[in-house]
């Protein structure tokens, strides 16, 4: 099946759009179990979406992508989902993420 740009386009963002709506909805995922088992995180994402921002001439800031990612500021996700890593989970992401790049 032969998709054109627009439709492509519109299918990528919507399940963009599905993906920061399932983060947003799992706080019980730490970024740190994200990097671990899948390479990135809720930061990898904002990071991201701001390097294409950018890329376009998008003024937008890492707090502004963060939001759009955490649907909230990023230090009050911090202060009510996130919690502090294990020895065995900072051991697993160690490994996991020796040789990651964003």
């Amino acid at each position: 099946m032969a998709l054109d740009d627009k439709t492509r386009t519109e299918l990528e963002a919507a399940a963009f759009r599905r993906l920061v709506s399932h983060l947003q909805e799992r706080t019980d995922v730490q970024n740190i179990d994200l990097m671990t088992l899948a390479g990135f995180c809720r930061n990898c994402l904002s990071k991201w979406y701001l390097a294409e921002a950018q890329a376009k001439g998008v003024g937008m800031t890492d707090p502004e992508a963060r939001l759009a990612v955490y649907g909230m500021p990023y230090e009050e996700w911090k202060k009510k989902y996130n919690k502090e890593a294990s020895p065995e989970q900072m051991q697993k992401f160690q490994e996991a993420t020796k040789d990651h790049k964003h």
